[in-house]
């Protein structure tokens, strides 16, 4: 189904379904078929059950990282990470598991690396090749302000906008500089997300993950 020429076209696959502690449960599946959190799959999941009136403006759902709670307001989704306690560091380089585990560098511009050469030469070194990791390089704007490139493992290429990535890198950006609170804008090549967070004793709490999650279109597939 993911594939671009024989299929509809993807990065992953969502599979919402009935559980009985929540309103649903979410699947993701990368375009590879391997399974993992993904953070923009889980507010156009949120958005989704919303026009399905599965839920109304607020819900309570479950992962594969765990329960999450969000909140709809117009066309933006809320969404509630989980804390973050290890913030592991190689040289200047971050590795932060935001439900996915991300590989950081922050750079003087986006353009300064190939995000898919650098990516793979991460994703696949002998420390990360059997289970993988997403790749990040991030630019700092101003004080609140960061952009980012990411590449993906499981799509094995970049994407555009990826929510567990733009939270990782946020936190990042916080610890280099110290921050125990702040609202971060994070630009993506696909538009613009905000990440909401505190620290206390070395532990990110209250993290949140907000962005549009608009409805391109529907229709059906013979499988």
């Amino acid at each position: 189904l993911c594939d671009r020429r024989f299929g509809i076209g993807g990065d992953g696959l969502i599979k919402i379904s009935r559980h009985e502690d929540c309103d649903f449960v979410v699947e993701y599946y990368n375009a590879d078929g391997s399974q993992s959190f993904c953070g923009n799959g889980a507010r156009c999941s949120v958005a989704f059950a919303m026009q399905s009136n599965i839920i109304g403006e607020k819900t309570h759902f479950m992962a594969i990282d765990g329960p999450h709670n969000a909140m709809i307001r117009g066309e933006y989704v809320h969404l509630e990470m989980l804390p973050v306690a290890l913030i592991e560091q190689k040289n200047s380089d971050y590795i932060i598991n935001t439900g996915s585990p991300h590989y950081i560098r922050f750079v003087d511009q986006v353009q300064q690396l190939n995000i898919v050469e650098f990516g793979q030469s991460i994703r696949y070194s002998p420390a990360y090749k059997d289970e993988g990791i997403n790749v990040n390089i991030v630019v700092e704007i101003d004080d609140s302000s960061i952009e980012i490139a990411t590449y993906e493992r499981g799509v094995e290429a970049e994407t555009l906008s990826c929510g567990t990535g733009a939270t990782a890198c946020a936190l990042a950006f916080m610890d280099k500089n110290e921050i125990c609170e702040a609202e971060v804008s994070v630009h993506t090549k696909g538009g613009r997300l905000t990440i909401k967070a505190t620290r206390n004793e070395g532990c990110f709490n209250s993290i949140q993950l907000a962005g549009p999650a608009k409805k391109i279109f529907d229709g059906s597939i013979e499988i």
